[in-house]
């Protein structure tokens, strides 16, 4: 049997650190709430793929969190930025052997643990796998080789990412998953479907910070 990794590569939940571009509309705290559901979710779908789970910390590994040892092996991500970050964590499980291995974020609603495990079954068929974000990145990337040049010379956190990781597999075999969103500062209808798990008075305030920033969509 192919041995098969998910890599989780997550932000440790601090006020002001995570989903800053969704927390320059809503607020810190408000972005901080979001973001907490958002790796509830996370952790919930991936319970249910079928491969060893590797949740990569930004900061300091937690214990006791939402990541339960019994299901994720949990290690630090490293390097100077996002590419050599996650370029280190691909290598780090193809040296341990695994053979196709699977990176996500932590903050998309809309994914599934059918859509990681659809992908593991397409490793085996393509030389890459690539789910499309709206926004001009990729919410996931499966490979079964690494391959460091896919995390060098990009501008990380733009729309341009997506588009220079496809040219540099160019010469290689890519299946293109559906497109998905994550939530982020002009995703506002995402951020009322998640409005039942939370309190009052964190959807009264969520909704007051849309009325002035989303007048538009309240129409």
């Amino acid at each position: 049997m192919t041995k098969c990794a998910l890599i989780i590569f997550t932000r440790n939940p601090e006020l002001g650190k995570c989903k800053t571009r969704l927390a320059k509309v809503v607020g810190d705290k408000s972005a901080l709430k979001i973001y907490k559901y958002l790796l509830q979710h996370t952790a919930n779908i991936s319970k249910d793929v079928d491969a060893d789970r590797f949740v990569f910390y930004s900061e300091s590994i937690q214990d006791n969190d939402i990541w339960d040892d019994s299901f994720f092996n949990k290690k630090l991500q490293y390097g100077n930025d996002l590419g050599e970050r996650m370029q280190n964590a691909f290598q780090q499980l193809f040296d341990s052997n695994y053979k196709n291995v699977i990176i996500i974020g932590s903050d998309l609603l809309d994914l599934n643990s059918a859509i990681i495990n659809k992908t593991f079954s397409l490793i085996n068929e393509y030389d890459a796998v690539i789910g499309p974000a709206k926004d001009g990145g990729y919410y996931l990337l499966g490979l079964k080789a690494a391959n460091p040049k896919l995390f060098k010379n990009k501008v990380w956190g733009t729309e341009t990412v997506r588009r220079d990781t496809l040219n540099d597999l160019k010469n290689s075999t890519v299946f293109t998953l559906d497109e998905l969103n994550d939530i982020d500062k002009n995703d506002c209808t995402n951020i009322r479907s998640i409005y039942d798990n939370f309190t009052l008075d964190d959807c009264i305030m969520i909704k007051n910070i849309e009325k002035n920033k989303f007048n538009e969509l309240e129409s």
